[in-house]
């Protein structure tokens, strides 16, 4: 039996929510299911109610926030690279490498690219010879660019962390008559890269720096945001699931994308253990679903050994 014929009112009410919140908000917003709502919008490509597809961001509803719809495809985050110059870390090195062989959807940088060490709110240690801001600067730059090229089809988004905002901060505390100047803002020095408080994928799916602290902070993060939150920050790399009436989400947490025991760490950890993971996630989506997320984790710095579910490579 032939599908029944949808009523223009229907159709032309489905056309306008489609190009205002795209597919899966846009099926929330009318409390339908996406394969129904997905329906509805093929109706309208094919009586004339719509001519254009909607892709990618859309209109920026909340200051600092990005929204990013993706049906099928991946999303690389990496966080807490603390870039030091002359470093390329092994994980720096895998992502480079996931970039160009999954060519990902979109690339995130959650925060934390440049560290920021000789403008920190931390008085100075001993004689300890931190980086200049322009030599951080540009060992950012170099590592980015790896990556811009690696994905040059990936959108691009760098949600702030508290490290890039060292850079600013300094400025505005010490040179506030320069306000508005080309250059005294981080996101001038990275125009590929589209800065955000936070980036919101699907409307399900929120990606930022930080949210909440401590050793349960994955699960904490998800539990009070009542969505899947992807935060950096803490350096921890893992994923954890929580389930209700609701369904499943996850707090992941991006690990660094440096060394732990890096020359950028060592001495406020004055040497210390740490319970620091270096890698990143790859995020799956799959007909607007996030599948279970997946932890890229590196074995040995120094081998260059990375472990990504039961595949083990070196880079």
């Amino acid at each position: 039996m032939p599908a029944k014929k949808l009523p223009d009112e229907v159709l032309l009410k489905s056309a306008e929510v489609y190009k205002k919140f795209g597919e899966s908000a846009g099926a929330r917003y009318l409390k339908i299911t996406r394969e129904s709502f997905q329906h509805r919008v093929r109706c309208c490509f094919e009586r004339g109610f719509l001519t254009e597809k909607v892709y990618g961001i859309r209109r920026q509803e909340v200051d600092g926030r990005l929204q990013l719809d993706l049906t099928d495809g991946t999303i690389l985050v990496g966080s807490d690279a603390h870039y030091y110059p002359g470093i390329a870390s092994t994980a720096h090195r895998a992502f480079v490498a996931m970039c160009k062989e999954i060519r990902p959807a979109a690339v995130v940088m959650n925060g934390d690219a440049f560290d920021g060490g000789s403008i920190s709110r931390y008085p100075r240690i001993g004689w300890d010879n931190k980086p200049t801001v322009k030599q951080e600067l540009d060992a950012v730059e170099e590592r980015l660019t790896e990556i811009e090229e690696a994905a040059p089809n990936a959108q691009k988004f760098w949600p702030l962390g508290n490290h890039d905002a060292r850079y600013e901060t300094f400025l505005a505390q010490n040179a506030p008559q320069y306000e508005g100047v080309d250059g005294f803002s981080l996101k001038h020095k990275f125009p590929l890269w589209r800065p955000c408080w936070s980036l919101f994928v699907n409307d399900d799916v929120v990606i930022k720096h930080r949210y909440k602290s401590g050793i349960h902070a994955p699960h904490n993060n998800t539990m009070w945001a009542g969505r899947t939150m992807v935060t950096g920050h803490l350096h921890s790399l893992k994923v954890q699931p929580m389930s209700d009436y609701n369904g499943t989400r996850f707090g992941v947490d991006t690990g660094t994308m440096a060394a732990p025991y890096g020359p950028q760490f060592t001495d406020y950890t004055e040497d210390n253990p740490t319970n620091w993971r270096s890698g990143f996630v790859l995020l799956t989506f799959h007909k607007g679903r996030l599948l279970w997320p997946q932890v890229c984790h590196v074995l040995d710095e120094q081998a260059g050994l990375v472990e990504l579910g039961t595949h083990v490579f070196t880079v």
